[in-house]
């Protein structure tokens, strides 16, 4: 990734339009290309439209945008504030965001059904623990780190201790959602995130330090961002949260936008010495369910973040080469919550479908309860896979004893095999799973 150009100074253009009355022509012709909210980087390749410069193009949509730009209390280093507009697209997004996302819809059946519901929630948190770690590094599988979330074995690594970290960040952040927003629940936030992850076990408790100067580069020297003084820091964090008990400004921000901004304000601020692009996705999360977006506990972001990095880093520069125009960073962030609804219902519907074809060819599964069904449907699907009493318990989250339960009926019944691994019951499918299955449902008919 690549610094992007900044725009050129728009006061040399504006003069020399002036000069040769060519204001009213600029403010008529220049239209965004394509519907976009276009960066001068992009925008200085593009062909403008015809009668204008490039940079006459460039001037006339800034001249647009900063007509309906509002202030954050968020300033840069040099004291200087940040704004955001709603352009159309934005609308829009937002518009699918409250529809899709918990203000106006109709619940799916999946996640409003007690006996299915926490299934999907185990599998968002998961989801988002695990690529919200890649995004900063983490280097293990899905698979493995799935097992390890499964079984609540320990981390074996500083990547899966990564990953189990944010697991548990996600689940206490939902405990958090009706809180107002503290500088010690931040601390609290970035401490669960880092555990056992820091050289300096405290700097999870306290901010950066005036002599631990980071900055935000890749691996080849370049810097792509210098974060505010440490002095400041505490100044910062008071402002950040009194924006997001919505406190500041005095004027309406929509509460996806204001939760979109919080991201990008803890991350701008990096306050903390490690673990604040974890922390900012977690305090966007908790902004999201603290604004009644309840859908948001099934949804992982960092899941679409993760496949397109670079664009989410841009979208950071993009705000901060041009003018601390946020509505580039709320721009992209509207597009990756619709994307991870999209990918919600895509995935529900998915999932009921496959249900549906294993139900009609077995129909024995209406003999079980809903856990136990969906150990079987797992089984059918996975005939090798190994399930234990905390695997089990964790995939459908419930006690011990219940998870005990569920699996010693299902090998009474024969439909798992059990084994022992030192003190530890492990329990498998029989190859004749299918079969057994059958023959149960048969003789379960009434004569």
């Amino acid at each position: 990734m690549k610094t992007p150009q900044a725009p050129p100074n728009l006061l040399g253009i504006m003069h020399k339009c002036m000069n040769n009355n060519r204001i009213s022509d600029v403010l008529r012709l220049a239209v965004e290309p394509s519907g976009d909210y276009t960066h001068w980087d992009k925008l200085r390749h593009l062909t403008p439209p015809s009668g204008l410069t490039t940079e006459e193009w460039w001037l006339g949509l800034k001249l647009r945008r900063e007509g309906s730009l509002k202030e954050v209390p968020l300033k840069d280093q040099q004291g200087s504030f940040f704004s955001f507009g709603v352009p159309d697209l934005v609308q829009a997004e937002l518009h699918d965001i409250d529809v899709g996302a918990g203000r106006s819809i109709g619940i799916p059946e999946p996640i409003a059904n007690p006996q299915t519901r926490d299934r999907y929630l185990i599998r968002s948190l998961m989801e988002e623990a695990i690529t919200s770690s890649q995004l900063e590094g983490a280097a293990t599988t899905r698979d493995v780190a799935k097992e390890m979330i499964r079984t609540g074995r320990p981390p074996r690594d500083p990547s899966e201790q990564m990953i189990w970290n944010n697991y548990t960040t996600m689940q206490r952040i939902v405990e958090l959602k009706k809180e107002s927003l503290s500088p010690e629940m931040v601390f609290a936030i970035h401490r669960l995130v880092t555990e056992n992850t820091l050289n300096d076990s405290t700097a999870a408790v306290r901010f950066r330090k005036t002599d631990e100067n980071l900055v935000v580069g890749d691996d080849f020297g370049e810097i792509f961002h210098h974060p505010p003084s440490a002095k400041e820091l505490p100044a910062r964090l008071k402002a950040m949260c009194d924006f997001a008990n919505e406190r500041t400004p005095g004027t309406f921000v929509h509460p996806a936008i204001r939760a979109i901004i919080l991201h990008f304000w803890l991350a701008y601020d990096h306050p903390f010495v490690d673990g604040n692009g974890r922390t900012a996705r977690a305090l966007f999360y908790w902004g999201m369910l603290h604004a009644g977006y309840w859908l948001f506990e099934f949804i992982s972001i960092s899941s679409i973040l993760r496949k397109a990095p670079v664009k989410y880093g841009l979208s950071f520069l993009h705000t901060e080469t041009d003018a601390n125009d946020l509505t580039y960073f709320i721009v992209a962030q509207t597009k990756v919550i619709r994307r991870a609804i999209e990918d919600l219902h895509s995935y529900i519907n998915l999932k009921a479908e496959e249900v549906r074809e294993l139900e009609a060819q077995v129909r024995a599964l209406g003999l079980f309860n809903h856990r136990q069904a969906e150990l079987i449907r797992h089984a059918l699907k996975h005939p090798f896979q190994e399930y234990t009493i905390a695997s089990h318990g964790q995939s459908h989250n419930v006690v011990y004893q219940t998870a005990r339960t569920d699996l010693l009926d299902l090998n009474a019944r024969g439909v798992l095999v059990q084994n022992k691994r030192g003190k530890a019951m492990v329990f498998t499918a029989p190859r004749n799973l299918v079969e057994r299955l059958r023959k149960m449902e048969t003789e379960s008919r009434p004569l």
